[in-house]
């Protein structure tokens, strides 16, 4: 029975498509290698010395937040009992696909480290949901809009440096129009995004319009909360990743004014899964988002 199940393990695997980026195979074939050692009764210390490795390299490798080497991972599964040759090729090839380039690639320069993971994950996704309550979050953002709000995070960018910053977060929005599966996006926008001016009153006056349009996609659903709303989170903006890969756990990415953050236990996915869905109860309902946002749109 043992044997079955490990031979089912890599099923579940990204389709060869760009799409699925280096993360969807780093995430899969970490999961599986911790799956395989906790089978074994391995604590991931006894694995990693086993393999010459520190816990602390092994613990990133199960958690998919590094890429592999063929070496590593082909000692681990001989370590873990594992002799199949079909899960020794599908694993290596998950390697492979674990060191493709990110879609951000040439503009490495402008991305931090740690902004990466999401960057990726954000083109693997499924289902999107954010909660955004001092800005109209990157995937809705119009050119005057996003320029404006890089123009106030980087005030010494040169011109160039601000057209390929805009340039950067206008491609991200290309996984809204994806055929033949876009991806599905839920914005809670907290009220004050609206009337905090970014770029000046045209430049509002856009952006609104811009959203009235987008939130009329079948794939896109955008709910304004009142200011009061915190979903008991406080008033930190935070998002939520799903993917197509069932056997992947959602991911939190918390932009912070200190760098990114990816809270990884069930635990804090599940409470920010729960403070989102106190939001969806506390904001206006979908279907009146296009009423708000005309009376807004009328008052600029």
């Amino acid at each position: 029975m043992i044997a079955a199940a490990r031979s089912e393990a890599f099923t579940d695997k990204p389709a060869a498509s760009a799409s699925s980026g280096p993360l969807v195979a780093r995430l899969l074939l970490g999961r599986r290698l911790r799956a395989l050692r906790e089978e074994c009764g391995l604590t991931r210390g006894q694995a990693a010395r086993a393999i010459g490795a520190s816990t602390a390299k092994l613990s990133r490798m199960e958690r998919g937040r590094t890429g592999f080497k063929d070496r590593d991972v082909v000692a681990l599964l001989t370590l873990y009992g594992i002799h199949d040759k079909a899960e020794h090729a599908t694993a290596l090839a998950l390697v492979e696909q674990s060191h493709a380039r990110g879609w951000w690639d040439d503009e490495r320069d402008l991305v931090p480290a740690r902004e990466r993971l999401y960057l990726s994950a954000e083109q693997s996704a499924w289902l999107i949901r954010s909660f955004e309550p001092t800005t109209v979050p990157a995937l809705l953002q119009t050119p005057e809009y996003a320029r404006a709000d890089i123009a106030r995070h980087h005030s010494a960018a040169t011109g160039d440096e601000l057209r390929r910053r805009v340039g950067l977060r206008l491609r991200r929005q290309r996984i809204l129009r994806m055929r033949p599966r876009p991806v599905n996006l839920w914005v809670v926008l907290d009220e004050a995004v609206l009337w905090r001016p970014v770029g000046g009153t045209a430049t509002m006056r856009a952006q609104i319009q811009h959203i009235l349009e987008v939130a009329q996609r079948p794939n896109v659903t955008v709910q304004v909360a009142p200011h009061t709303a915190t979903g008991h989170l406080g008033d930190q903006p935070f998002t939520l990743v799903r993917f197509h890969q069932h056997s992947l756990p959602d991911l939190v990415y918390l932009d912070r004014s200190q760098g990114a953050c990816y809270p990884s236990s069930p635990a804090q996915i599940e409470r920010h899964w729960h403070a989102f869905n106190t939001l969806v109860t506390e904001a206006s309902l979908p279907e009146h988002t296009r009423h708000i946002l005309t009376g807004t749109l009328a008052s600029y």
